[in-house]
């Protein structure tokens, strides 16, 4: 599961802080107050419209600032175009995040 191998790698490998959110308004809670600097989106859900969470993240004046790098598998081309399209600021593929993750971080982190 590339969730929880992103945690472990960015907890353990990269010293990053990390707040695992389980629902969209813990995300969004989170997002606004915790001093969040990125957040990684898993694209697949069963229960919740996660291009519109991310549109949201993007509307929201305390959010709007945060890099979004949403992921999901590679078949999933209508979900990673709705990503984009929503905000997020890089959609990637599920076997290309960990291979790649600090490349990834650099690119969503860069000031526009």
């Amino acid at each position: 599961m590339p969730g929880s191998q992103l945690v472990n790698r960015l907890q353990d490998q990269q010293r990053y802080r990390v707040q695992v959110a389980g629902s969209p308004e813990e995300l969004t809670a989170l997002a606004g107050n915790a001093g969040a600097m990125l957040l990684f989106v898993d694209l697949v859900s069963r229960h919740t419209d996660i291009c519109a969470l991310i549109k949201k993240l993007k509307t929201d004046p305390s959010t709007t600032h945060l890099p979004i790098i949403g992921f999901a598998d590679e078949a999933e081309v209508d979900l990673q175009t709705r990503a984009k399209e929503a905000g997020a600021t890089l959609v990637v593929t599920d076997a290309a995040l960990l291979p790649h993750l600090n490349q990834f971080i650099e690119r969503a982190l860069q000031v526009e």
